[in-house]
């Protein structure tokens, strides 16, 4: 499996980015794809994750700002962000969980498959 995340950039604080991550290398369908990101200093943290029935979920401080979508026929995976604040600014990675497994995890350790990151920095 390999992923390419793309998409970030530089906006301001109120702003909107789109993150898309291609997935290659196997049946994209079966696998729960999450997105995390990592600030300075800090842990990687879980943003949102999608399973392969579209099924969504997001951290609280990204819920009803942030929305993840999927696409199966084309092998991608989007997060649309909206009303971004500073403290969204951080690497963002795009990521899977094992083959088989579908169940939702919050922690970085139990994906395996990672994307390179792309930055997103919101200015006050």
């Amino acid at each position: 499996v390999q992923l390419q995340a793309s998409g970030g950039g530089l906006v301001q604080a109120g702003g909107s980015l789109r993150l898309s991550c291609a997935f290659s290398g196997r049946t994209f369908s079966v696998y729960l794809m999450g997105w995390f990101r990592q600030a300075p200093g800090k842990e990687r943290e879980f943003v949102a994750a999608i399973d392969g029935g579209g099924g969504s979920y997001y951290a609280d401080s990204v819920k009803g700002r942030f929305t993840i979508s999927r696409d199966n026929r084309k092998n991608t995976v989007d997060l649309q962000m909206n009303s971004l604040k500073p403290e969204d600014t951080a690497v963002f990675y795009c990521a899977t969980r094992p083959r088989g497994y579908n169940r939702l995890s919050y922690y970085a350790s139990e994906y395996d498959n990672w994307g390179q990151g792309t930055q997103v920095t919101v200015s006050s």
